[in-house]
């Protein structure tokens, strides 16, 4: 696997690290379990990292010099791609004939490599995107930087490169489709999983609250991730501002956490949020806290009333099965993969675009019902049990079967 733009070891939620480093850990878990070993090649971000971690049995970390280990941006990080490559290929120039037998990459970064390593090694190439150029330049934030013409390319490179690419909902496949002219009988949807041994209601809201410091009967709408303009916070913000308008009362019920960090366009302003609490008179209403270790995270969202994801593109929404894996409702637009995630009406509500207001009305159904997150909770928990990642791994390591066949008989019929 290749992951070059952020290590699958980095604190999801801040930087550049994410639900795709969430995507690779787990699913090289679950395959390893199946069989299949793994090692993730990503690049190396500090001078004092070991060659190659132990992320678990029959899963390797190795870590990739190119380039200054720090303050290089992902926009910068094209530049660093001949580096990668050279080194990745010095790590395999000690590896016997065939060491390996396919590569998987993510991102588009990882995917330029990629290309040029399973052609070398004569192996397939199967590849995904996580998020594509077009589709974010189609639903940018006010305000947010468009994605470069470069990636554009790249990305149209790889969909004609790799022998299968996987796409987390069947939207995703039909974007690969209608924007980069994919092959459908080579695209094959694979949703994501969710660890349901680590996301789950455990002993439920009031006991996770207690252990978060939070008031036993608050009206708690969660927002979890990074924070910059695509995942769309200011929303949230500007959805309690108007709940606070309509009734008052409500100021003294409402805990709004933000749990996550800077990222993306976001590292420009990171104070951004912030000033925008503060101007919009919530700052007693909004608690900021930085990334935290998933089994925090998942207390986090037993303890919320609601998740908020107002995102302006989400490939699948992974923390929305999350959340509803631990019993907790989604209020989420209705982009991307969210309506895959979410259960409209079941297990939260999907709304049609960015219009606060119409957060405000959603969940201004959790404060006047306090049973409404109980009720939403329970459907929710059941839904997300049909994401267990060893449904995905299984899904997966069928992809690289018909992969390494069609891959096969090609070079058998141009052999």
């Amino acid at each position: 696997m290749l992951s070059v733009h952020t290590s699958p070891l980095h604190q999801p939620g801040t930087g550049d690290a994410g639900g795709m480093n969430v995507y690779i850990v787990e699913l090289s878990r679950q395959l390893a379990r199946l069989g299949t070993e793994v090692e993730i090649f990503t690049r190396a971000t500090s001078g004092g990292l070991p060659p190659a971690v132990e992320l678990a049995p029959g899963v390797l970390v190795r870590h990739v010099d190119a380039g200054p280990y720090e303050g290089l941006t992902k926009e910068e990080l094209p530049a660093q791609l001949c580096a990668f490559t050279h080194g990745l290929m010095r790590i395999w120039a000690d590896r016997t004939p065939g060491w390996f037998d396919l590569v998987h990459s993510h991102y588009w970064l990882s995917g330029q490599v990629g290309w040029l390593a399973a052609e070398r090694w004569g192996v397939p190439l199967v590849h995904q995107m996580h998020t594509m150029a077009k589709v974010k330049n189609a639903a940018l934030a006010t305000g947010d930087t468009p994605e470069p013409a470069a990636r554009v390319i790249g990305e149209t490179q790889l969909v004609r490169a790799a022998d299968r690419l996987i796409a987390n909902t069947a939207e995703e496949a039909a974007d690969l489709v209608r924007h980069y002219d994919a092959d459908p009988l080579r695209t094959t949807v694979v949703h994501p999983g969710v660890n349901l041994g680590r996301f789950h209601p455990a002993d439920g809201r009031r006991a996770a609250r207690a252990r978060l410091g939070l008031p036993a009967d608050a009206v708690v709408p969660l927002f979890a991730g990074r924070i910059q303009p695509l995942k769309a916070p200011d929303i949230l913000l500007y959805a309690v501002r108007q709940l606070i308008d309509d009734d008052p009362a409500l100021r003294g019920r409402l805990v709004v956490p933000v749990v996550g960090g800077p990222s993306g366009t976001g590292l420009a302003r990171p104070e951004r949020l912030q000033k925008l609490a503060a101007r919009l008179g919530l700052s007693d209403v909004v608690r900021f806290r930085p990334p935290v270790a998933q089994p925090v995270l998942a207390d986090w969202y037993r303890a919320a009333s609601v998740l908020v994801m107002p995102s302006y593109s989400e490939s699948f929404g992974l923390a929305a099965a999350e959340a509803q894996a631990c019993g907790t409702p989604v209020v989420a637009a209705a982009v991307g993969g969210l309506p895959v995630v979410v259960k409209d009406g079941a297990t939260g509500f999907l709304i049609p675009g960015h219009d606060p207001a119409d957060y405000a009305r959603a969940l201004r159904r959790f404060a006047d019902d306090a049973t409404l997150a109980d009720r939403l909770g329970a459907a929710a928990a059941r839904h997300a049990r049909g994401f267990g990642w060893d449904r995905s791994a299984a899904d997966t390591l069928t992809v690289y079967r018909t992969a390494r066949e069609a891959h096969r008989f090609r070079h058998r019929a141009t052999g």
